[in-house]
């Protein structure tokens, strides 16, 4: 099974249309051509050939095929709409973090701010990163994530002093776990057996139309149905690549939080600060 999901994982998504329609097809002749040897025997023994039983057949795997089918699309779907949602929550977690970072002290607000800035920047290259720079994006984010546990140990004083050492430890625990989690994340995928079971039934659904279907135009629809089932599986096996597919969930909400990041630099959380005050201000009576 882990050797049959990576094979298919290692198709191009043109490559999986082309296997799935050419072994459709396949099917289909291989029951077209159990079809004339019936006919032939039937002619040599004077028999006439029934289908009512074969049609009822072909209607009932029809029926499973489709509830496959959907089956296979929710479960993708699901595994996308986690991805998607992990990205909203890690955009809102580091948020969170970086403007609870400004309660500290200098230097553990500048340190822990670039970092997160730094933290932001890679989170963003590692999800549309090609396969060969994965590992050393991976490598980079693993040490971002070391330098700011150690950031905000060092930070610990002041964070006590300030009273905010529960939050941001809680924040900053949040940021780590949502890595651990959208790493997971991209490594679930549609398990083998499904997509097996799902090849099946396809491979079974063409044989009997191959068999049932005599005329040319039967046929024909036949052919058509098979491409449109083609592509259906096609999304299903995209939907299930997250790193490789063309259908990625959005980094909209990190790359909006990049730039509120680069756009609010610690030092415009000290405006209202008594250093900003103008000296007429003050001198100012109370």
């Amino acid at each position: 099974m882990g050797q049959l999901s990576q094979w298919f994982a290692g198709l191009s998504l043109l490559g999986v249309i082309l296997v799935v329609l050419i072994s459709m097809l396949l099917a289909s002749l291989a029951g077209y051509a159990i079809r004339r040897w019936e006919i032939r025997r039937a002619e040599r023994r004077k028999e006439e050939l029934e289908h009512s039983q074969e049609t009822y057949l072909v209607g009932s795997i029809l029926g499973l095929l489709a509830l496959l089918l959907a089956f296979s699309f929710s479960m993708a779907l699901d595994r996308y709409e986690e991805r998607r949602h992990l990205v909203i929550q890690e955009a809102n977690a580091i948020g969170t973090s970086y403007l609870r970072a400004q309660l500290l002290d200098e230097p553990h607000r500048s340190r822990l701010s670039q970092l997160l800035v730094r933290y932001t920047d890679n989170r963003i290259a590692l999800a549309s990163a090609e396969p060969g720079q994965l590992n050393d994006l991976l490598a980079i984010n693993d040490r971002l994530l070391t330098d700011l546990w150690a950031a905000v140990s060092a930070s610990r004083d002041s964070a006590l002093a300030r009273g905010i050492s529960t939050p941001l430890l809680m924040t900053f625990n949040e940021v780590i776990d949502l890595d651990t989690e959208r790493k997971v994340a991209r490594l679930v995928r549609v398990p083998a057996p499904i997509l097996l079971l799902l090849y099946g039934f396809l491979m079974l659904t063409a044989l009997m139309l191959g068999y049932l279907l005599e005329d040319r135009r039967g046929r024909m629809e036949a052919a058509a149905l098979f491409v449109l089932l083609s592509l259906y599986v096609s999304i299903i096996a995209d939907l299930s690549r997250p790193t490789s597919g063309n259908i990625l969930e959005s980094q909209e909400p990190m790359l909006m939080l990049r730039a509120s990041l680069k756009a609010q630099p610690p030092p415009a959380f000290d405006r209202f600060g008594i250093n900003q005050l103008s000296p007429a201000s003050a001198g100012a009576p109370r």
